[in-house]
């Protein structure tokens, strides 16, 4: 699995302890991090939680990130960012329980932490339960365990109402300001690894004309 890591402005000193942490929980299992910025406050690519949910739609729907974790000062901001584009299931998480019910009972691809609100003496630790208890095991079986095939059909019809009520992101894409476009793909290693991880050419075209690549 490759996991992407997007931070958004108002908690981009952050980053460098959430990739830390992350990576240790995450390497030992096999699994990849890819950062993505924002990589300090001072960073110049400017990524606002808005842009956190256009970032992590082209990379899932890329095939170029299996994961993404993202937050914000409260959480909720990305999460709806990312929720309001296809291919993207995004849930929030503050402690270990939401993370490990959030994978089980949903079987999303991105979450959201709160990465202001709360987040106090232990704050890394709580990060690093999170993360174990997102990954611990194969996400989607239910919780409780009893109730996983029931689960896993209200997941199977949530599916379809999604691919009901969303456009194709190559559209949305063509339909959003370049400029914001452009501001949340801008970040310093984000064509170094997206060119290298993407599985879907559609999208890295579309991509490579935002990006005036092409």
């Amino acid at each position: 699995m490759r996991i992407a890591l997007i931070n958004e402005n108002s908690q981009a000193a952050k980053n460098e302890m959430i990739c830390s942490v992350l990576k240790k929980v995450v390497e030992p299992m096999g699994y990849e991090v890819r950062n993505y910025g924002m990589y300090s406050a001072e960073d110049e690519c400017r990524t606002t939680y808005v842009q956190v949910g256009i970032l992590a739609a082209v990379l899932l729907n890329s095939g170029a990130a299996d994961y993404v974790i993202t937050g914000c000062g409260s959480g909720a901001g990305a999460m709806l960012a990312c929720n309001s584009f296809p291919g993207v299931i995004c849930g929030l998480a503050e402690d270990p329980l939401d993370a490990y019910a959030f994978a089980q009972i949903n079987d999303g691809n991105a979450l959201s932490i709160p990465y202001g609100k709360g987040f106090g003496w232990g704050g890394e630790l709580n990060l690093q339960y999170i993360f174990e208890k997102l990954f611990c095991e194969e996400s989607g079986q239910g919780y409780p365990k009893e109730r996983g095939p029931f689960m896993q059909k209200n997941k199977r019809i949530l599916d379809e109402v999604r691919k009901a009520a969303y456009r194709p992101l190559t559209d949305i894409l063509k339909d959003l300001d370049p400029e914001l476009v452009r501001g949340a793909l801008g970040g310093e290693h984000f064509q170094e690894y997206f060119f290298a991880d993407c599985k879907c050419e559609e999208i890295a075209g579309e991509v490579r004309k935002i990006l005036e690549l092409v």
